[in-house]
């Protein structure tokens, strides 16, 4: 298995439009695709996919891989790119049927028997069956810090040790996985002490995974630049790979009457800012996975609300109609994209 990407600029058309070139170019290239995988001819298939995955995205990487239920998976994937992710999934999403021959994955999945793997990096193969991990969990933590060593460390340099890293860590745990669950990653110049196999990651992974219900909300206390109280509530954990497709940003700001000594929401205005809160709601519900309320922070008679949403969704402008109808003052509706939710990057776990 081979990995392909080149990085440029991205100066093309509408990513939608990009993306169905993609696959009205699939449509006419598969049989000599087919034939050049069925003859073995790497190059080949470089020649035939690397351009028509660069069109979409310069900064996108491609893979061929044994498919699930397939023979063939195509994997258009991000690697770890937040602000791609969107991309590589919305081509997923596009993708025609799977077939006996054909499936398609927008990120590297985990394999089966990982031990029995040989990657390449700079150049060099290292199988999996000799990489040994350091695995610490910080107290309370969400995620699993990895120090990882292979005996080809000593012949690779920082960089190329650094993607033979990343590089086990997809085949062990699968792309989003690592993602969701690797915290701090270094690549090590000895094997770190207490180090265990490669392979016992992904029981590891699943116990502190085991620890941590999804949807619920951790609220938090903090100051201004202005050193003013701040209250935020937030979705815990948060992380944009659990929502690859919601690439815009939606803020609201509400402004508020009654107040504490401090500017935080009180009386007939917390009651308002609640029931607003319900209503939004109920409106995002109805748009199923397409729109999600990610938080809310509360400072110097200001709500802000975050939500992410796809553009296709219209949540946008539902949202603007909720606002319309607060009491309290003007309400602010501010949309743009953010495909690596970074206008809540502090709150992401």
């Amino acid at each position: 298995m081979r990995l392909f990407g080149r990085k440029s600029d991205d100066g093309g058309a509408d990513p939608a439009e990009r993306v169905a070139g993609f696959w009205q170019w699939w449509e006419s290239a598969r049989p000599e695709l087919d034939a050049a995988v069925a003859a073995g001819e790497r190059d080949k298939q470089a020649e035939l996919l690397g351009p028509a995955v660069a069109a979409i995205h310069p900064d996108l990487v491609w893979e061929l891989a044994p498919g699930t239920e397939a023979a063939h998976a195509l994997v258009v994937t991000a690697a770890g790119d937040a602000e791609l992710r969107p991309l590589a999934h919305r081509w997923a999403r596009a993708a025609p049927p799977a077939d006996l021959l054909w499936e398609f994955h927008p990120s590297r999945r985990a394999s089966a028997r990982p031990g029995d793997l040989t990657l390449e990096a700079g150049g060099l193969a290292f199988g999996l069956d000799k990489l040994v991990l350091g695995l610490r969990v910080p107290r309370g933590g969400l995620r699993v810090d990895v120090s990882a060593y292979h005996p080809v460390f000593g012949e690779l340099d920082e960089d190329a040790r650094m993607d033979a890293t990343l590089l086990a860590l997809d085949r062990l745990l699968g792309e989003d996985d690592v993602a969701r669950w690797v915290g701090e990653i270094t690549p090590a110049a000895s094997a770190p002490i207490d180090a265990v196999p490669a392979v016992h990651l992904p029981a590891v992974v699943a116990d502190v995974a085991a620890d941590h219900e999804t949807g619920q909300w951790a609220t938090l206390e903090g100051r201004t630049a202005t050193g003013a109280p701040l209250a935020a509530a937030t979705r815990y954990p948060l992380r944009p790979v659990d929502h690859p497709l919601l690439d815009q940003h939606i803020a609201v700001t509400l402004p508020y009457r009654d107040k504490d000594g401090g500017g935080l929401p009180v009386g007939g205005s917390l009651a308002a800012l609640r029931a607003f809160e319900e209503r939004l709601d109920e409106r995002l519900r109805a748009l199923g996975e397409e729109a999600v309320l990610a938080a809310h922070l509360s400072a110097e008679r200001r709500r802000v609300m975050h939500v992410y949403a796809t553009a296709e969704s219209g949540a946008a402008a539902a949202i603007k109609e909720l606002a319309a109808t607060w009491k309290e003052g003007r309400a602010r509706v501010d949309v743009s994209a953010d495909p690596a939710w970074s206008a809540v990057a502090p709150f992401l776990a």
